[in-house]
């Protein structure tokens, strides 16, 4: 599947973030349900970025995806105090009320997922409404294995029905090894993640009023609504913290005492070069969001090449979010090709800049190459079955 090099993306605390903004997320379902052109969306917010640390999975189902928004005032502000520009919040939930609404024309709405009763209530709720997603239909799969719910009786019923939108609802990190387990056998165009949205749309849960979204403090009412999560926002919030202290400062730190210069910017260069095995793309300088143009086809090239790529940094002076963001995307193009990424010789100052955003897999041994096997995929599912 080709990678869109030329989006605005960001590498921040492990996963690609997307500086984009409600109206061009909606436009970009738009164009791919005009053109039947596969978009996964993800959501990410505090709950996957602390999930996708400890799972790698999690984390390349995130990093493959086509469009990864920021779902949290937490990411939006970290970003913020880093100069990474996430021009606003995107949460799932607004983005299907967007949708809703009709902001991307009239689009059929496929729920997969839920507990028993909700895909159903949701369906006849829209059926009502008469607005900008009718439904298309919904399979209510139980807290059963990714396998069991990956059956070809499962998904033809998904396909049968040739929806837009697919809104899948098992769980964040269940939820992603579902679709891409399955993406491959799906017709349907536009695909998210999206657990609390079938509740709310079914009216079991109701959402926080506008006021506590706008400042951060929707996960107070979520509790009020669903008390048992308390759990889950208390831990965490003490892997933020912990990264806050442990790499978002740290980082601040290294980008304040050691900005890319101008001289740097100006020599920035790159050589690619084949052998027998591996696509070798030489860089010199310092890359930021500022020069990234000849990095951008240099790594569509190297996709195109059906080769195991390096990244020969040796003469890399300094590197920015930017810079991240789109090695992060290569990365997760080989892993879905099943080929190996390297990043080799990497200096002192940027190792630690890639450290302190998380990155540490795209240089450390194993980060990068393995597809994402059925074993792997099925790790820890019993814990997140009812995880939204």
């Amino acid at each position: 599947m080709a990678v869109d090099f030329h989006r605005d993306v960001y590498g921040l605390l492990g996963l690609p973030f997307d500086a984009v903004d409600m109206a061009g997320t909606v436009q970009r379902v738009r164009a791919a349900v005009a053109s039947r052109t596969a978009c996964l969306i993800s959501t990410a917010n505090v709950n996957f970025i602390v999930g996708c640390r400890a799972d790698r999975s999690f984390r390349d189902s995130v990093i493959v995806s086509d469009l990864s928004v920021a779902d949290g005032m937490p990411v939006v502000w970290i970003a913020r105090l880093l100069g990474i520009p996430l021009r606003e919040r995107v949460t799932g939930a607004s983005l299907f009320e967007a949708l809703r609404r009709g902001d991307a024309g009239a689009l059929s709405v496929f729920f997969f997922g839920g507990p028993a009763g909700a895909g159903a209530a949701a369906c006849q709720r829209l059926a009502l409404e008469r607005q900008g997603l009718t439904p298309a239909g919904f399979e209510s799969p139980g807290y059963g294995s990714i396998e069991e719910m990956s059956t070809d009786q499962a998904i033809a019923r998904v396909n049968a029905v040739n929806a837009d939108f697919l809104v899948v609802s098992l769980g964040a990190r269940k939820g992603q090894r579902w679709i891409e387990r399955n993406r491959p056998r799906l017709n349907v165009p536009v695909i998210s993640h999206l657990g609390a949205v079938l509740n709310f749309t079914a009216g079991s849960v109701r959402r926080a009023p506008a006021w506590m979204q706008q400042r951060g403090l929707e996960w107070l009412w979520r509790i009020k609504e669903e008390p048992a999560l308390w759990r889950r926002y208390f831990a965490d919030a003490l892997a933020l913290a912990w990264l806050l202290a442990g790499r978002v400062l740290p980082l601040l730190w290294q980008m304040q005492r050691h900005p890319a210069r101008a001289d740097e910017l100006a020599r920035a260069s790159l050589v690619a070069r084949d052998e027998p095995a591996d696509h070798v793309i030489e860089l010199r300088g310092a890359w930021t969001r500022r020069n990234l143009a000849p990095l951008r086809e240099a790594f569509t090239q190297a996709t195109q090449s059906g080769k195991h790529v390096k990244l020969d940094m040796s003469s890399v002076s300094a590197v920015d979010s930017a810079f991240v963001g789109l090695v992060m995307l290569l990365y997760g193009h080989q892993v879905r090709q099943g080929r190996r990424f390297r990043m080799m010789q990497i200096p002192r100052q940027v190792e630690r800049f890639l450290a302190c955003s998380c990155a540490e897999y795209l240089y450390s041994s194993g980060g990068g190459g393995a597809s994402m096997g059925a074993e792997e995929m099925e790790v820890a599912e019993g814990a997140d079955a009812r995880a939204t």
